[in-house]
């Protein structure tokens, strides 16, 4: 019986609209930094992972940089959501209390900082909606470590690492789901990856939006 789902924000439960790479253009050109091809093409590659460690990777280790990258993306990013270019995916804030009335507790996981899951939240009404909202920060790693998923059991009070569903639009969602030994690690298709990707990547199930992973978690209550 699954008792704990952890489900990624942006794109799975928070509609993207191609917010992240807006907030990143504008984020580079912040920091004086000419941006090349390859660096948009590396942060779609990579939709899920911590944002730092993408920064990381596309200043060569640079620390000092990738940490100014970072502040500037997470400004750029909160400004659009104080604009309001912040939505929740169709059907989630419903499905996301379903499972609660089903007696699965919810934890909303996201690569942001802290304070950008907080603008987003409240941008939202969402406060109060999981049971637990977490960033790689307050973890020790983000994706696709299985340091949120793990995070969560522990704080959550769950007992077996099979009693965890995960949900996220992205591979490294699912990897972080299987390296955590969640029984259920399903893809959604409302976000950045498609279903060969979340498919190659081991996803158990692939979904067309996280609204249908109620069903998906009862029927398999149902068979067990």
């Amino acid at each position: 019986m699954i008792e704990l789902a952890v489900l990624d924000m942006a794109g799975t439960t928070v509609a993207d609209d191609g917010l992240v790479e807006r907030a990143f253009t504008q984020a580079i050109a912040d920091i004086g930094v000419a941006q090349q091809p390859f660096m948009l093409e590396h942060v779609r590659r990579t939709m899920g992972e911590s944002k730092i460690t993408v920064f990381r990777h596309l200043f060569d280790g640079d620390e000092t940089l990738a940490q100014q990258a970072n502040q500037a993306f997470e400004h750029a990013y909160a400004e659009r959501v104080a604009d309001g270019e912040c939505h929740p995916i169709d059907g989630a804030e419903a499905a996301i209390r379903q499972l609660r009335d089903n007696g699965v507790k919810v934890a909303l996981t996201t690569g942001f900082s802290e304070t950008t899951q907080h603008q987003i939240l409240a941008a939202l009404g969402w406060e109060d909606l999981a049971d637990l909202t977490l960033t790689p920060a307050q973890a020790g790693r983000g994706r696709p470590y299985p340091d949120m998923v793990l995070t969560a059991l522990l704080r959550l009070g769950i007992d077996d690492v099979r009693a965890v569903a995960t949900a996220g639009d992205t591979v490294y969602d699912v990897r972080s789901g299987l390296r955590a030994g969640a029984s259920v690690v399903a893809g959604v298709l409302t976000g950045a990856h498609s279903r060969d990707a979340l498919t190659g990547a081991g996803a158990t199930h692939v979904l067309e939006s996280v609204r249908d992973l109620p069903e998906l978690l009862s029927a398999k209550e149902d068979q067990s």
